[in-house]
């Protein structure tokens, strides 16, 4: 089914036949269609949609498309929507909408509603608590396996995860979890307590989301609990909520490292105006730190007009060391972001990098010899020249890129700053500093 085809039966006023199609087909298939259609007809298409699907498709649409849609629903089809949402994707949702609309929404809501969503908009942006889904159902110690099943049966819509349920004391304290495979193959008689594990990790409400997604990670869980600071169970957050977190830490460190201002909303649907105010602070910056480059340049000019055939191989050396000074930080980065190093691992990262780029700047300095002796026919000091300063280039260039992501964490700011654009402009005015110094000592001028 294509965009073309339910936007010509929309207009031809054929629901029933929009109807047939919505029950074939998939929520997420639904969303990823209809979110590119007009909103006119988007609001159209959108109330055809069974009511038992209807918000999971609502949940699966573009954060833009979901703000213009529930906007442009009534009050009572908004409502609907949103009591249907777990509560962490309506906070989710309401986060970014305007504080008017938000509260005519939350008017509507029924109580418990309106209840958990405020409690998980109190939250920081991007903490555990403010991810957490509080639709989850936790046992009371003393319950037998009879009276538990009895208790999920009872709230079967509470589920968000169905490998495990969690077991709270009578304050509500967490003290373990069982399985639902344990409860099946145990007898009904059986007390939970019996067969309960203790959990070996436990979120809390203020942990950040990167500390949420490593331990997911690491340890392939499907479902942890969060607790409060009284170690009270407050709710839970699935691995599915964990992908969303990976996908959106990466984009933000991509966007970072090309140096553009983090952005939620898709390419597609960025205008040309937000897309420029994202790039051109970091342009202007790098723009201004390049002159310095010119000023290096400037101070060198009699060197230049001595011996012109110097100018030539600027472009490769500034490249080169960029390029070096490139791959030194994006693998300091990535490392950094999987918590596989730490700022007490600087000086074995630097030693490491310092020996790699000697290796690096000593065969590329062999092979550009070569090539300028053999082929360009250079002489042999202006070949020496390139090539002493192509191996300290190189050198210096991997000590930057491994260094400054590491002293950009420990002192507060994010690695992926410290990425391919910033490390080269400074990498730049280092290498033509080292091939004029170079060219001065060796060529006399």
């Amino acid at each position: 089914m294509d965009l073309e085809t339910i936007e010509k039966l929309l207009k031809e006023k054929n629901l029933t036949k929009i109807k047939e199609i919505w029950q074939e087909m998939n929520e997420f298939d639904i969303a990823e269609l209809i979110e590119d259609l007009p909103e006119n007809l988007l609001v159209q298409a959108f109330r055809l949609l069974p009511k038992s699907i209807a918000a999971d498709v609502f949940v699966n649409m573009d954060d833009e498309v979901q703000r213009n849609l529930i906007s442009a629903l009534t009050n009572k089809e908004a409502t609907l929507i949103i009591e249907d949402m777990y509560s962490d994707d309506a906070a989710d949702l309401f986060e970014e909408m305007p504080a008017v609309l938000v509260s005519k929404l939350l008017s509507n809501v029924s109580k418990e509603t309106r209840l958990s969503i405020n409690k998980l908009l109190k939250y920081p942006e991007n903490s555990a608590g403010s991810l957490m889904a509080m639709e989850y159902i936790h046992l009371k110690k003393g319950l037998t396996i009879k009276e538990s099943i009895a208790r999920i049966r009872h709230q079967k819509d509470d589920f968000v995860s169905y490998d495990s349920c969690f077991v709270t004391d009578n304050e509500r304290k967490l003290l373990g979890y069982v399985t639902i495979k344990d409860m099946l193959v145990n007898d009904l008689d059986t007390l939970i307590d019996d067969i309960m594990q203790t959990c070996e990790h436990v979120l809390t409400t203020l942990m950040d989301q990167e500390d949420v997604a490593n331990i997911f990670q690491d340890y392939d869980y499907n479902t942890l609990p969060v607790v409060d600071s009284e170690s009270r169970l407050v709710g839970i957050i699935t691995v599915d909520d964990v992908i969303d977190i990976i996908q959106e830490e990466t984009t933000e460190d991509i966007e970072k490292m090309a140096a553009i201002t983090p952005t939620d909303k898709s390419y597609m649907r960025t205008g040309i105006f937000e897309t420029w105010k994202k790039r051109i602070p970091w342009l202007l910056l790098l723009m201004i730190s390049a002159t310095f480059t010119g000023s290096i340049i400037s101070h060198f000019e009699q060197a230049l007009a001595t011996y012109v055939i110097l100018t030539a191989f600027i472009p490769m050396l500034m490249d080169t060391g960029g390029n070096a000074g490139s791959q030194a930080s994006v693998s300091v980065i990535r490392s950094l972001s999987l918590d596989e190093i730490e700022y007490k691992d600087t000086f074995k990262v630097i030693w490491k990098e310092f020996r790699v780029s000697l290796l690096c700047g000593l065969t590329l300095a062999i092979a550009n010899f070569a090539k300028l002796m053999l082929f360009d026919k250079v002489g042999f000091e202006i070949s020496l020249i390139v090539c002493l300063t192509l191996i300290m280039t190189v050198v210096v260039a991997k000590l930057i890129g491994s260094s400054l992501p590491i002293l950009a964490k420990k002192i507060g700011f994010d690695p992926a700053v410290m990425a391919s654009p910033f490390i080269t402009t400074i990498v730049d005015a280092c290498s033509l500093l080292i091939y004029f110094k170079i060219a001065s000592a060796l060529l006399g001028i």
